[in-house]
């Protein structure tokens, strides 16, 4: 399986965003899909996740209300809609995979920067 981010960018306070992660490869029935985000000086964060054979999803309190994740099969994609961006929301997003069940992510798409201006 491979991941390709994209959507990233600068955005002010309380605007909105969307990123888009595409999948290719094998099919990805067995896989979690998340997003996880890195800002300057802190620990690398699990913002959402999905699985892709099933409705189960996971959004993270810091986020929760004001992000969304979903997954369009028919693209192979999955989306984090990002509303009412904070500040600190700023990170280097990842669009990462893993099998059902494993702990860790361990198929990363390349990082796209979300910059949120105060």
């Amino acid at each position: 399986v491979q991941l390709q981010a994209s959507g990233g960018g600068m955005v002010q306070a309380g605007g909105s965003l969307r990123l888009s992660c595409v999948l290719s490869g094998r099919t990805f029935s067995r896989y979690v899909v998340g997003w996880l985000r890195q800002a300057p000086g802190k620990e690398r964060e699990v913002v959402a996740s999905i699985t892709w054979s099933g409705p189960s999803t996971y959004v993270a309190d810091s986020v929760k209300g004001r992000f969304t994740i979903a997954k369009e099969n028919a693209k192979n994609t999955v989306y984090l809609q990002m509303n009412s961006l904070k500040p600190e929301d700023t990170a280097v997003y990842y669009c990462a995979a893993k099998s059902r069940g494993d702990a860790r992510y361990n198929i990363w798409g390349q990082g796209t920067l979300v910059t949120v201006s105060s």
